[in-house]
């Protein structure tokens, strides 16, 4: 049986939002002075023992913009992972090794967790991730939780986000700050 693990770049405030920059704020690109050496080689790490890439069409349109051509482990990685789109606006063909996740996206998540294969990684997306949160889809949390106070910007656990007990499996301090938090649902 698969895992779905939800994984986010925060703050020590709690933004999720904007952490490479790719959208436009003003406070974007936050989390880039601490995606060194170390950073990518986790990254790495955890996205090779997964099958499927989630995303939302947002996180989906600006990773395909920004990763679609990028170079280097990481990006390649990126590139060659399937991506599973979760979006009732996107139509069509999609690009970048990615598939429409048509109808209720929830029941086939729960389907393809069943079944037998590597894992699935979903970054931010509060939306997505309260979704997978209310179905009872979340088996793993990573958060890396970046040593900067923005004060503004979209968290990502939001009112409304439901009540979830949580274990620690592990805790990670880098050495540029950022502390890596695991937990089991």
């Amino acid at each position: 049986m698969r895992k779905i693990i939800a994984s986010a770049l925060v703050t020590l405030d709690g933004v999720a939002e904007d952490p490479g920059g790719y959208s436009g704020t003003s406070y974007g690109g936050w989390a880039l002075p601490y995606f060194g050496e170390e950073s990518v080689r986790l990254s790495i790490e955890k996205l090779a023992g997964c099958d499927y890439f989630l995303c939302g069409r947002r996180t989906y349109e600006m990773f395909a913009a920004a990763w679609g051509n990028a170079e280097g482990p990481y990006a390649d990685r990126l590139r060659s992972l399937p991506k599973l789109v979760a979006s009732s606006t996107l139509k069509g063909d999609l690009t970048w090794n990615a598939t429409l996740l048509e109808g209720d996206a929830i029941a086939a998540l729960k389907q393809l967790k069943e079944q037998d294969g590597g894992d699935i990684i979903m970054y931010g997306n509060p939306t997505l991730f309260r979704s997978l949160l209310e179905n009872d889809l979340v088996d793993e949390l990573d958060l890396m939780v970046h040593p900067v106070l923005l004060g503004t910007g979209s968290k990502l656990f939001v009112d409304g986000t439901p009540t979830t007990k949580l274990t620690l499996d592990s805790h990670t301090a880098l050495d540029n700050g950022v502390t890596i938090l695991t937990y089991r649902t």
